[in-house]
């Protein structure tokens, strides 16, 4: 059984009884203040296991789906058959890695809650993207462009939303986890560095 298979059962089995059980949302959900008063650390990773609605849980583990094995593979290509080792590494760092901005920032504010894996599959989608920067992406299965340019583009609104807020959700895990993709991926399969650029010289017309 896949890492993505295992993450996808994990998540639904864990967010599935939270949606009816208030207690046990808030027992896992990311809140800065309870980690900062209450060093309940644990939250820094379970709160990616829970989701808010079913549109929410849906979204983000079709996305996992659609790139999770594919990211898997690339590094299994690219670290001598560690691809299993550093996939988990990627989803666990991008857990981790894309509320750190988020800690700082509300570990005062008591209200302050949030849900979901979104940093961690952002993660493992600009991972896939650096890997294969051309390779066409469709959006809703009609909108097909290379996925450097949807990268791009998500990074840009996921920013500008991050700036703006008042929306209810965490834009800066989305972009941070974002960014933490792209530099593990760099750091764990170094190679991918000069083939993310040969790719596009191969379309040059010289």
């Amino acid at each position: 059984m896949s890492i993505t298979l295992i993450v996808i059962i994990l998540t639904a089995l864990t967010t599935i009884p939270a949606f009816k059980d208030q207690s046990l949302f808030y027992k896992l959900d990311f809140s800065p203040y309870q980690i900062e008063e209450r060093k309940e650390w644990y939250r820094f990773v379970t709160h990616a296991f829970i989701h808010a609605d079913w549109m929410h849980l849906l979204f983000n583990m079709l996305v996992l789906f659609f790139f999770g094995d594919i990211t898997q593979n690339y590094f299994e290509a690219y670290t001598g058959g560690q691809g299993a080792y550093y996939f988990a590494l990627l989803y666990l760092g991008g857990i981790l890695f894309a509320v750190i901005p988020t800690f700082k920032k509300h570990r005062g504010n008591p209200n302050y809650h949030s849900v979901g894996a979104s940093g961690a599959v952002s993660a493992v989608f600009m991972s896939s993207v650096f890997f294969s920067p051309l390779t066409s992406i469709y959006l809703y299965a009609l909108i097909p462009l290379p996925g450097i340019v949807w990268a791009i583009i998500y990074l840009i609104y996921t920013r500008d939303r991050a700036k703006k807020g008042g929306d209810n959700i965490n834009h800066d895990a989305h972009f941070w986890g974002s960014i933490y993709g792209v530099v593990f991926t760099m750091i764990a399969a170094p190679q991918s560095i000069p083939n993310f650029f040969a790719q596009f010289l191969d379309y040059l017309p010289f």
